[in-house]
């Protein structure tokens, strides 16, 4: 299975039910993470300790259709075989569906340009129990229009310290958010609210999606969302939606 040419810049697309995981990135302790198990499992295929880069560091309780994550291999196995092996290695909440041999200077975190999450709401007159993983259930009358001029106001470059929750790294806040937009799918009873921007802090999505919700029931205006980016109304942000309704969909490079 092995060939000569060493090493090789790895890239794969990851999904993941991030219920039962302490988030992504790997923790001190015991906890459970996709990256723990991720690079446990590549492990035991090269066996020897491979480390992985992802494209964002998803929270507990978070999923995601496309995580992308690039790993330096000790050996090459062909880009085909890698998915399916490497999926016989990890537990079922986790699948690997691509695999791509990248260049060398490729790095899935400081090359990706875009991540689109997505954050759904259940709206039906009660849960949908299938569905109670993956949306936050919320019956309550919505306005939805104020709520789509909210997000108008969120898009943009900003600072966006009032939507970042402690814990978050230092540095700089300003980040673009290119755009917010709202699905509301009747027929579902899904209300489906989508981020796209070049980077997210800890629990901003979360953050917004609080906000607007806020907006939504009437206990804010659209034009409180530009006080706090101004930092004139912090507490006009949040409070964070709970987790298991925020999905990464999307990295773009």
């Amino acid at each position: 299975m092995q060939r000569e040419k060493i090493p090789v810049n790895i890239c794969l697309k990851i999904s993941y039910d991030g219920t039962g995981f302490a988030g992504f990135q790997m923790q001190a302790g015991s906890l459970l993470t996709v990256q723990g198990v991720l690079e446990k499992a590549l492990g035991r295929l090269y066996k020897q300790p491979v480390r992985v880069a992802a494209a964002g560091r998803t929270d507990a309780g978070v999923h995601a259709l496309e995580q992308v994550v690039s790993y330096r291999a000790p050996f090459d196995i062909p880009v085909d075989r890698l998915p399916r092996a490497i999926n016989s290695l990890l537990p079922a909440e986790v699948v690997v569906w691509r695999a791509e041999e990248k260049p060398e200077e490729f790095h899935a975190r400081f090359c990706a340009v875009k991540k689109i999450y997505s954050y759904t709401l259940d709206r039906g007159p009660f849960p949908q129990i299938m569905k109670r993983r993956y949306t936050w259930y919320y019956p309550y009358d919505l306005n939805i229009r104020a709520m789509a001029e909210g997000g108008n106001r969120l898009a943009g470059r900003h600072d966006f310290s009032a939507f970042r929750a402690g814990g978050s790294s230092t540095g700089s806040a300003v980040r673009n958010l290119y755009r917010v937009s709202i699905d509301d799918r009747a027929e579902s009873c899904l209300l489906i609210l989508k981020f796209e921007g070049d980077g997210f802090m800890y629990k901003m999505v979360r953050l917004m999606v609080g906000s607007l919700i806020r907006i939504g029931r009437g206990k804010l205006e659209p034009a409180d969302l530009e006080e706090a980016l101004a930092g004139r109304q912090p507490g006009a942000a949040g409070p964070a939606a709970p987790p298991q309704g925020l999905c990464l969909e999307k990295v773009e490079y």
